[in-house]
């Protein structure tokens, strides 16, 4: 079996960069570069300064001061690194179509195949490919077909390596996983290049959790983890509708159905709904996948999760409306939180952005405080929407890097991301620089309710 002594990841992005991070500190002779055509990314990624680094994980900083430099490298020379690798990792984004056939479900690999055909390219030995970015079910054929055929005749194993990691405890996912996941063709060559794999992830993770199976199990396996856990997000969501028609309370429920064992007490976390980069599009993915096989029941099903998903952002956006006595026009909301959950400055698929944007239309001023989220993401974020020009977007919406900046003065105060440090506030100072009567919109379930009733504020959370 080949020894690696040299692996290039495609994409300096949430995966690859902490991903790379890890396997270089756990396997020192190894020599780790991970490339990207964006140069203020790689720039951020070399920052002598850690607190620059274009990706927030809690820990991250740590492992990469102890790799970067010794076996740890970030480089624009896309070619160069894969030349002279012996493995690469595809770690480039995979979004939900926005143009042509699977519009609003099918996921773009256009990225994925520019890279394919960018290794073909340059390569000049033997290659072991390694999709890591989340694919569709059967992109690993289109890989190989593109490698086979446009290549000068070096030989390429594609193997199938899915992230299973959650966003704020991505280090600690990367240092203890539940189960790698690895697939690749049951041929000679294919279960070699499994087991080179094998062997850099055994390094640190113990062989009983490193699981091998083929590309197709491999690809769908990661699709069908996440269906199944926003699918218990929506669940919730759903009961906590119920909950607030009938004054039951969704975390009393929550704990008494997670205390089954059969169930689990997690992602059953009541809230404005889920966001981040995987869970809509691999269900759009999974939808996508059942209705090209004509299996419209099962496509039915899981886009239903999706439905609800969007349900709860937008009745959350009309609860604020309808509770400001029905108009919000030229009113201050302030949004504590715009990252998709604490602990990550990753916006994809915020609850946040679809929240601003609905009152936006209601032609509320929004006013905005998040501890790790720059103002050029926020505003890119409600561009990307194409509801209204880039002029009308910095007008109705505001950023401060003072939370209680942001809160001044503002009609209602809505969190939409579940930090932390929002719980220790000076709530009677803000009360007190507030519109009143003075509204909490709660959609994350982090704030003590009762205390901030008893300074004098009218709360709402999500199922109570």
């Amino acid at each position: 079996m080949k020894t690696i002594k040299s692996i290039c990841c495609i994409g300096a992005g949430y995966v690859g960069g902490p991903t790379m991070s890890v396997i270089a500190q756990k396997n020192p002779n190894i020599k780790v570069t991970v490339v990207d055509l964006n140069q203020q990314r790689i720039a951020d990624w070399n920052d002598q300064d850690l607190s620059k680094l274009p990706i927030f994980e809690p820990g991250l900083d740590q492992v990469v001061e102890e790799a970067r430099g010794r076996n740890l490298f970030f480089s624009t020379q896309v070619d160069e690194a894969i030349d002279e690798a012996d493995m690469i990792f595809i770690s480039v984004n995979t979004p939900t179509k926005t143009y042509g056939k699977g519009v609003g479900m099918a996921a773009d690999l256009k990225y994925v195949e520019l890279c394919a055909r960018q290794i073909a390219r340059v390569a000049t030995s033997d290659k072991i490919v390694v999709e890591k970015s989340t694919l569709p079910v059967r992109t690993a054929q289109a890989i190989k077909s593109i490698l086979d055929h446009t290549g000068n005749g070096v030989k390429f194993q594609i193997l199938s390596n899915p992230e299973f990691l959650a966003e704020g405890t991505a280090m600690t996912d990367l240092a203890n996983p539940d189960r790698v996941l690895i697939g690749g063709e049951q041929t000679p060559e294919g279960k070699k290049a499994i087991e080179a794999l094998v062997n850099i992830y055994g390094a640190w993770v113990p062989k009983t959790q490193i699981l091998t199976t083929n590309l197709w199990s491999s690809e769908l396996s990661k699709l069908v983890a996440n269906a199944f856990l926003a699918q218990r997000v929506s669940s919730i969501n759903a009961i906590s509708e119920l909950c607030e028609a009938t004054e039951a309370n969704v975390e009393e429920v929550a704990k008494a159905i997670g205390m089954d064992s059969r169930i689990g007490p997690k992602f059953l976390k009541a809230s404005v709904g889920f966001g981040g980069s995987c869970f809509q599009k691999d269900i759009l993915n999974l939808v996508y996948i059942s209705k090209s096989l004509g299996l419209n029941e099962v496509a039915d099903y899981w886009e239903q999760v999706i439905i609800m998903n969007n349900h709860q952002r937008n009745r959350f956006a009309n609860n604020i409306v309808s509770n400001l006595y029905n108009t919000v026009s030229g009113k201050k909301i302030a949004f504590l939180g715009w990252a998709f959950k604490k602990d990550t400055n990753d916006t994809r698929e915020s609850a946040a952005i679809y929240v601003a944007d609905k009152l936006i239309d209601e032609q509320a001023q929004i006013s905005v405080y998040d501890p790790k989220v720059s103002a050029t993401q926020m505003q890119s974020d409600l561009n990307y929407l194409n509801t209204r020009t880039e002029t009308e977007n910095k007008t109705y919406l505001k950023t401060k890097t003072d939370p209680y900046k942001a809160l001044e003065s503002a009609h209602a105060i809505a969190v939409l991301t579940e930090w932390d440090e929002f719980k220790d506030y000076d709530w009677q100072r803000i009360y007190e620089a507030m519109i009143k009567p003075a509204f909490v919109f709660d959609g994350r379930n982090v704030l003590d309710q009762e205390q901030l009733k008893a300074i004098g504020f009218q709360v709402q959370s999500i199922g109570k």
